[in-house]
């Protein structure tokens, strides 16, 4: 029981809730500050709930009060103005404060693998990892100037029940079990890491209110790196599809016919992306993620089907992806 108090702004995502469940069973004093939407993950009992836009400085000012906290987690923070803000708001105020930055800053494509921390951060590719990268500057910069005590975390891919790692999510099921072929990029051997946030969650937690996390960076992921082709063939197998159609598709192609989907592609999902987890494990050294991508799959395939107003297909998805089919079946 550490009884440090942490809050999370955010809170109710992906990653984050899994940290606040985690964070909360170690025993820390924990405050979520959202919008009071869940998102269908809903916050543990014993959790201070706090209810502003954390983007709304004013209602910020006011939901917190004169509160200090020992760690502060802004999960939602996303561009240089957002993070100054932090920093002009924070200082003072916190002994640490965590910033969710992403393993897409990390140079693209690598020159070497497995990704350290060590690796240089550049994204030509993608506007959201170019925002991370200067946001991860600026507190740096503050952190030398100003002894400002932060902490940088860079997630990949990570997931829990409610998520499928393909373009489209349920789209791509959906086209799985209609006999229709899927899309993957490239040739689909390229290396990619999922971690389900479960696991992300134990190192995480490891990392707050930890002085030797102060002015470091660390990466938090699975050692499971496999291909895109073997993903899609593990959800197929999840699905009930014993005969899965793929048709693989240039990265620049899509990109030529959606920019959005491009861009996920080119700045990160294209490349091989295996990481070193060691800076983590040297500080959490009971790190050790515990859920392979099979068993995922199958916990996320369960939820879908106990959820079927999630099953949506997108349409405008689904008629380019028959049009990319068309036009690159060998």
């Amino acid at each position: 029981m550490t009884g440090a108090s942490v809050l999370f702004i955010g809170g109710s995502g992906v990653i984050s809730a899994s940290c606040v469940r985690e964070a909360t069973e170690q025993g820390y004093d924990v405050t979520v500050l959202n919008r009071g939407t869940t998102g269908g993950r809903p916050i543990p009992e014993g959790v201070t709930r706090l209810q502003a836009d954390a983007s709304d400085r004013s209602a910020l000012a006011d939901a917190l009060g004169d509160r200090h906290y020992d760690v502060v987690v802004n999960w939602v923070a996303f561009t240089p103005d957002q993070v100054q803000a932090d920093i002009d708001f924070f200082a003072g105020r916190t002994r640490q404060y965590v910033f969710i930055s992403s393993a897409s800053a990390y140079q693209t494509p690598a020159t070497h693998l497995p990704i350290t921390e060590s690796t240089p951060l550049k994204n030509p590719y993608w506007q959201y990892s170019r925002d991370k990268i200067a946001c991860e500057e600026l507190l740096m910069q503050a952190y030398r100037e100003q002894d400002f005590p932060v902490t940088i975390v860079r997630p990949s891919h990570t997931y829990d029940e409610t998520k499928l790692p393909l373009t489209g999510g349920w789209t791509a099921v959906a086209r799985m079990r209609a006999g229709k072929p899927i899309i993957i990029t490239g040739d689909g051997t390229s290396l990619w890491t999922l971690t389900h946030s479960r696991d992300f969650a134990v190192g995480f937690t490891g990392l707050l209110d930890n002085a030797s996390a102060i002015g470091e960076a660390f990466t938090i992921t699975s050692d499971e790196a496999p291909t895109w082709n073997a993903i899609a063939h593990e959800i197929a197998a999840a699905a009930g599809v014993d005969d899965l159609r793929i048709v693989h598709v240039p990265a620049d192609a899509i990109a030529a016919a959606d920019a959005e989907w491009g861009a996920a592609l080119l700045g990160d999902k294209a490349n091989s992306s295996v990481f070193d987890n060691s800076k983590i494990r040297s500080l959490v050294p009971w790190y050790r993620p515990r859920t392979p991508y099979r068993q995922g799959v199958r916990e996320v395939m369960a939820w879908f089907e106990a959820n079927p107003d999630a099953q949506v297909v997108d349409e405008r998805l689904d008629g380019l992806m028959d049009e990319l089919a068309a036009r690159w079946a060998v």
